[in-house]
């Protein structure tokens, strides 16, 4: 089994761009997952990107101020360290 990544609240709010107030909402409706460390919720990153793609306000927010207006940036301009179409391998449809 994989290694989880898990968030604060108050990281959560920080990285989706929106308020901590959001997030526990969305905890007390059992949208995203989450465990209690210490008495303080840890929430599961894989279901905070899942709850980010399905409500459109969420989503625009994530966009215009939590990680995604930082994507722009990510993109490899530079082709010298972009990965060479040819060397990387296509998964073949299964039968």
């Amino acid at each position: 089994m994989k290694d989880a990544i898990r968030l604060s609240v108050s990281e959560a709010a920080r990285m989706f761009g929106v308020s901590p107030i959001t997030i526990r909402r969305a905890i007390k409706d059992q949208e995203i997952t989450y465990v209690v460390v210490q008495g303080r919720y840890k929430i599961n990153f894989e279901s905070l990107l899942r709850w980010s793609q399905r409500t459109t306000t969420v989503r625009n927010k994530r966009d215009e101020s939590g990680i995604g207006q930082f994507v722009e940036q990510w993109k490899i301009r530079n082709k010298l360290f972009s990965p060479n179409p040819r060397g990387v391998k296509e998964d073949e449809p299964s039968s």
